[in-house]
């Protein structure tokens, strides 16, 4: 099977901080179909690779108390996302260059990746990834996988200047998207979009949040709220082109569902 390959600066690698991790993995193993693969790390906690058709499709390992991680740099469960570098160090030193800071300073970890934490202008957390052993996610755009990486930020011209000098991203308005929405690219392929939040988001922290590609929204959302998760926002249809909908897991990580209405070729 041929590896992904994720250009540099494009979202390579979706993980899950969670605080209870074998309910989690069996609520979202039950939800997407998804199959576990665990690993030993050194401090004697297991990391766990979700598989789909025997494709990596993203991580999730348990947080350490007092950790500072998540939306706003605040411990609690959360999905994360990591962007590919060819240069951890020169990366973080240029995110700080910019206006970002440091969380997490460049570390190896194990054989797989040399990886850093960093925060954005608006203290939105996101991780760098110098790929290593570990390649990044093989299963991308397919059902029951993300298909999309967004920020929600309340300067989004900011936010573009920041990521675009930051990963070189190509930047262009989305014509099915909300007013404003800009989309990053590789050149190649669309890689996820900037969203401006609204005064009606009643304080919402900006974030990063991971979109994953559904056959049938409303179906995945009453097997989520079966499954002990919650639903944030009703399945809507966005311009005729796609259904969405928002949910959290039982530990309250959230992540959005999608269902294309035509090809999904966005």
């Amino acid at each position: 099977m041929t590896a992904l390959v994720h250009a540099p600066g494009a979202p390579c690698w979706f993980e899950l901080a969670t605080d209870d991790q074998p309910a989690i993995e069996a609520f979202y193993r039950a939800l997407f179909g998804w199959t576990v693969e665990r690993t030993p790390m050194p401090d004697g906690s297991l990391y766990t690779i979700f598989k789909l058709d025997g494709r990596d499709v993203a991580g999730t390992y348990t947080l350490v108390p007092g950790a500072v991680t998540g939306i706003d740099g605040i411990g609690g469960p959360h999905w994360g996302v990591y962007f590919r570098t060819a240069d951890c160090d020169k990366a973080v030193a240029r995110a700080v260059a910019l206006g970002g800071r440091m969380v997490a300073a460049p570390f190896e970890l194990m054989e797989h990746v040399r990886m850093a934490v960093c925060a954005d202008p608006e203290g939105v957390v996101f991780s760098l990834a110098q790929q290593r052993a570990h390649p990044g996610v093989d299963a991308l755009g397919v059902d029951n996988a993300v298909c999309w990486a967004e920020l929600a930020t309340g300067d989004i011209d900011r936010a573009e200047r920041y990521y675009q000098q930051l990963f070189g991203w190509r930047m262009r308005s989305h014509p099915s998207g909300p007013d404003g929405y800009r989309v990053f690219a590789d050149g190649q392929r669309m890689l996820g979009g900037l969203l401006q939040m609204r005064p009606e988001w009643q304080g919402l922290a900006p974030h990063w949040s991971i979109y994953l590609q559904v056959a049938d929204v409303e179906a995945c959302v009453q097997r989520a709220l079966a499954l002990g998760g919650r639903l944030e926002a009703a399945p809507f249809e966005a311009t005729g082109v796609v259904r969405i909908a928002r949910l959290s897991d039982p530990r309250g990580a959230g992540f959005y569902l999608i269902q294309f209405l035509d090809d999904g070729s966005g």
